[in-house]
């Protein structure tokens, strides 16, 4: 498996938190601060200053399959994602900066705003290609214990606290040992009808300048809980630590 070298920052809150964990004293990690266990999460999808990886899409709809292929660089909690194929699409981007969503393809004259919670390909949304912020843009409603696949983990009931979030309410497990999240449950609101679930990998990893190696997204499967036939499976390329200039993020240069 290839490993990269690079530095991946972590608070205080984090660092405190992955040494209770690597102690491996089950008392200590049913005391964990949920913030920061979001915030690890968060990491390993992305939320690290200068990555870069490719994304590739499949959307199956029926007999019908669609694919889309995009390259994304993200520092921090923003991210562009660029289109590369289908051709007729190649050039698209989508800007994550700031929490906020833009949208911009050859020939625009500025971008335009659109929503994370905008479908990109099946039943992939904007906000899925991007890093996640779970741990600053939901609330922790509830947080409790329970195995999935016989692997303890956390699952928390988060809801969103503003409109630009990708979900608006979302159940999720948090492997206990490997802190990463493993699965997701996607809804309208709280209480309302489950209307998709998402299934993450973490094959990818990154290592860090003391040579500790961190877990990082390699694949989502997303299913639709109101039409069981339908998936979307988006698989993350090996990340490459790259640093990214904050011109990159300019959105009046993207028609230069």
């Amino acid at each position: 498996m290839k490993k990269i070298k690079g530095f991946l920052k972590y608070d205080i809150a984090v660092v405190l938190l992955l040494l209770l964990v690597w102690s491996g004293n089950a008392a200590a990690q049913a005391a964990l601060p949920s913030k920061a266990i979001l915030k690890q999460c968060d990491h390993a999808r992305g939320n690290i200053s200068g990555v870069t990886w490719d994304l590739r899409v499949e959307a199956k709809e029926g007999k019908k399959v669609r694919h889309q292929h995009l390259k994304v660089r993200s520092r921090s909690y923003d991210a562009i994602a660029e289109t590369l194929t289908p051709a007729r699409r190649r050039g698209q981007m989508l800007i994550l900066l700031n929490g906020n969503m833009w949208f911009y393809k050859p020939g625009l004259s500025k971008p335009i705003p659109v929503s994370k919670r905008q479908k990109l390909l099946g039943l992939a949304n904007n906000g899925d290609i991007a890093s996640t912020n779970y741990a600053e843009n939901y609330t922790i409603l509830h947080r409790e214990v329970e195995s999935l696949d016989k692997e303890p983990c956390f699952v928390f009931s988060l809801e969103a606290k503003t409109s630009r979030a990708s979900y608006k309410f979302i159940r999720y497990w948090v492997s206990i040992k490997r802190l990463v999240g493993i699965k997701a449950e996607f809804y309208t609101a709280r209480g309302s009808k489950l209307l998709k679930s998402a299934r993450m990998e973490y094959n990818n990893h990154i290592v860090s300048s003391t040579g500790v190696s961190h877990p990082f997204i390699s694949r989502m499967v997303i299913h639709d809980e109101l039409m069981s036939f339908n998936t979307t499976v988006l698989n993350f390329s090996t990340p490459l630590l790259k640093p990214i200039p904050a011109s990159a993020f300019n959105l009046n240069l993207l028609n230069k």
